[in-house]
């Protein structure tokens, strides 16, 4: 039962009579529809994926961990990088500053009892 029908629904008992039944309208309640979410649309993952590549991309100089990095010679003298770790602190910071862009803040007076929040935003 959605929103919209169950007014109707109190509309027609109210026309027949000027009580309603606390138990009526509790019953009501909770047959009411609630949002399901679960998940976001591809073009705002799609938004976000670019932009965590953009910001990683702009600091890639910064995600490798140059103080860990080991080599190899190889056979005619080369040296090979054997093993790099990146900097997963870095990484993550960059990563969480991307994301903290998308997230909507709760007002107490819109976060509803299912921890859903009721508001739009807009995300530029």
């Amino acid at each position: 039962m959605k929103k919209a029908e169950l007014v109707a629904k109190l509309e027609v008992a109210k026309e027949v009579t000027s009580v309603v039944s606390i138990d009526l309208i509790i019953s009501a309640l909770h047959k009411l529809e609630l949002p399901t979410q679960t998940g976001i649309t591809q073009e705002l993952a799609d938004e976000i994926a670019n932009k965590i590549e953009r910001c990683l991309d702009y600091n890639a100089s910064d995600l490798v961990d140059k103080d860990e990095v080991t080599f190899n010679i190889n056979y005619g003298n080369t040296i090979e990088i054997d093993d790099a770790q990146i900097n997963v602190y870095d990484t993550m910071d960059h990563i969480t500053a991307c994301l903290s862009e998308f997230v909507i803040e709760e007002n107490e007076d819109d976060e509803r009892n299912d921890g859903f929040v009721t508001t739009s935003a807009v995300i530029e």
